[in-house]
């Protein structure tokens, strides 16, 4: 029997970036509402280096999907509401554009200049296909889809509400 090798670790991998990044924007997410969290803290209960973590809320930041604050009680925060942010932009933020081969870029543009064989090719709609499924999937899915509903943060309703709605938190 022979053993096939492969360049990758399969036909379309994202690498320790995107999963960690991903871990990272999930753990960000369930504390919402709770003020900044710090790498140190996300990096224990995630058991990742504390300092790649560092070199991840870089393009994070960039991207408008967290905030910094400095000082003692400071850390990192979410840039808007994990409902409100795609994985398929956390995963072009920390990864690049989402192409699975280079001729598939997300640019059209880049495309004939990627490729000499653009005018002629005949299977660059099969890769385009792939990378709009991808992409489809990715960008379909919130940050909130991947929050466990144990780790969703409750906060009481605000002064004023009906005394009902007082009773019950509300999830966030």
């Amino acid at each position: 029997m022979t053993v096939k090798t492969f360049h990758s670790s399969g036909a379309i991998s994202f690498s320790t970036k995107g999963e960690y990044g991903v871990r990272l924007m999930v753990r960000l997410a369930a504390r919402q509402g709770r003020g900044p969290a710090s790498l140190g803290e996300i990096a224990l209960e995630e058991d990742l280096p504390r300092a790649y973590l560092e070199q991840l809320v870089i393009p994070l930041r960039e991207a408008g999907l967290v905030t910094s604050t400095r000082g003692a009680r400071g850390g990192y925060e979410l840039g808007r509401p994990a409902d409100m942010i795609r994985m398929g932009e956390v995963l072009r933020a920390l990864e690049g554009p989402l192409a699975p081969m280079i001729c598939a870029g997300e640019d059209a543009a880049l495309h004939a200049a990627a490729c000499g064989r653009s005018g002629s090719c005949t299977v660059n709609h099969l890769w385009v296909r792939v990378r709009d499924a991808i992409a489809g999937a990715l960008d379909s899915m919130s940050l909130a889809d991947l929050v466990p509903t144990s780790d969703i943060v409750t906060i009481a309703p605000r002064a004023g509400g009906l005394a009902a709605d007082a009773a019950e938190p509300a999830a966030v």
